[in-house]
């Protein structure tokens, strides 16, 4: 079991954050304890996060102190949740305008860009959380060979639609924001949408699969 730190962060939340590395089993146990700690009357909200879930605590100063104790204890009683899983195919225009760095990411992984928009498209992802924007998923499940760190200085803006590689996730912005991940593509599936019920495309334990277009069909 990889271990984990408790702590307080600011006057009203607690934090439970694990060691390195990310996995899918540890992401799997984390929605289980999300779950279990809905029905906390001592809890105002829950925000599960990548390798860690903080407690937004309604008496933080009654509570905070044992909120940590039990936080600990439910750790190591949880157990995975396998939620309900959906797959969703993404149409991506790879490379051009749409993946300004599809060759900076083949020639860090020796390959051919072609090779890399193979390599990305050929596995399903799995949403291991949504966050940074509304609709942002962090997708688990990157072939190593396409690893590659965030930009050394990230771009002012970055198209809504991205298609991405940051460190050893991918991903999609749903939003037009700064961003530093390496670009590889972009796709005109809406990944939020205020209007509909959800608002969110994706959610934690879908799966996603990327599947290559030509300009003027995604």
């Amino acid at each position: 079991m990889q271990r984990a730190r408790c702590y307080l962060l600011g006057e009203r939340a607690v934090v439970l954050e694990l060691e390195p590395p990310v996995s899918l089993e540890s992401q799997q146990r984390i929605w289980g304890l999300n779950q279990r700690l809905q029905s906390d009357a001592g809890v105002l909200e829950v925000i599960p996060g990548m390798n860690n879930i903080t407690l937004i605590l309604r008496d933080p100063q009654q509570n905070a102190l044992d909120a940590i104790e039990r936080l600990q204890r439910w750790w190591e009683e949880s157990e995975a949740q396998l939620p309900a899983s959906r797959l969703v195919e993404i149409p991506v225009i790879y490379g051009g305008e749409y993946g300004p760095d599809l060759a900076v990411v083949a020639e860090h992984a020796g390959l051919t860009p072609a090779q890399v928009v193979e390599l990305h498209s050929s596995c399903d992802y799995v949403v291991f959380f949504v966050g940074f924007q509304p609709g942002f998923p962090y997708l688990g499940g990157l072939d190593p060979r396409l690893h590659i760190p965030r930009r050394a200085e990230p771009r002012v803006t970055v198209p809504a639609g991205s298609v991405g590689i940051g460190g050893s996730q991918t991903g999609v912005y749903p939003l037009a924001s700064p961003g530093g991940w390496q670009l590889l593509g972009q796709t005109r599936t809406a990944l939020f949408d205020p209007l509909k019920q959800p608002p969110t495309l994706l959610r934690p334990g879908d799966s996603v699969r990327f599947v290559p277009q030509q300009e003027g069909v995604c």
